[in-house]
């Protein structure tokens, strides 16, 4: 009797990494275009603005005359390149084990749990996160784009900031039919959110009846955390510490609701 409550909990940690290593060993099928977009990108998006349109940039852009425009975009363009990465697997990856290829049906016949089965999804996605964000940091760091030593927590508040659209996975577990929804949900969410979330420009630049929409952003939460570390402070710390407590709830009610509706769909 030891023996059982002892392992038991090994054992149920395991089942969710035994989901991660699936879909580690699947990510090796196209690990060359994943390393090349994890490479390419952030030197092409640095350049563009750091190099070009920072040219163009005479005013100082926030509220520290000391900070180029690159070290103001770079902490949200790492911040967008982490959100891309979770919702990519938010969307495509949950559909593709629940519907085009359902492995997921196939684990829960298993002793694995769906909850299990999410747990190791977005184990996966902190990981595919991590590595995004961490060459995308190097690339900053060669740009001189992060002035500060403590910058290195970037990472931390871009990783956060995808980890905060969990709901969309939670939504991608309801779909039953494919009708173009992620692309509708790309297009009128995704990419907007760039522009209303002060990632190349001050949120407040925006009219104020426009605003809201980056309060409730994510993206804007993590960019604006993202300089805290990397420059800051800019705000006041009780701002900062809403940007975590926002980033982390939401993250943490999509991933739950993503539990429920998985379980629901694979056991009924």
């Amino acid at each position: 009797m030891s023996v059982s409550t002892t392992t038991t909990p090994r054992v149920r940690v395991g089942r969710a990494w035994y989901v991660t290593e699936h879909k580690i060993r699947e990510m090796r099928t196209y690990a060359g275009t994943l390393i090349a977009t994890a490479i390419g990108t952030p030197f092409l998006y640095l350049f563009a603005f750091g190099v070009g349109l920072a040219t163009l940039i005479t005013q100082n852009v926030g509220p520290n005359p000391d900070v180029t425009y690159l070290q103001f975009v770079a902490p949200a363009l790492l911040a967008s390149a982490a959100l891309l990465v979770a919702q990519e697997e938010y969307t495509f990856g949950i559909l593709m084990g629940l519907k085009w290829n359902p492995i997921f049906i196939a684990m829960n016949a298993t002793p694995i749990t769906p909850r299990q089965i999410v747990n190791g999804i977005f184990l996966f996605v902190v990981i595919r996160m991590a590595i995004t964000s961490l060459i995308y940091f190097a690339v900053m760091v060669v740009f001189g784009a992060v002035p500060s030593a403590a910058g290195v927590l970037i990472i931390v508040a871009g990783m956060l900031g995808g980890f905060a659209f969990a709901p969309v996975a939670a939504y991608a577990a309801t779909i039953e039919e494919d009708r173009g929804q992620f692309a509708i949900l790309q297009r009128t969410i995704i990419l907007p959110l760039t522009l209303f979330s002060g990632t190349v420009f001050p949120l407040t630049q925006l009219p104020i009846y426009l605003q809201w929409i980056g309060w409730l952003s994510p993206l804007w939460h993590a960019s604006e955390l993202g300089r805290q570390f990397s420059y800051g402070p800019t705000e006041p710390i009780w701002l900062t510490v809403i940007h975590v407590v926002y980033l982390v709830g939401l993250g943490v009610f999509g991933w739950q609701l993503c539990v429920r509706n998985i379980a629901r769909r694979l056991n009924k």
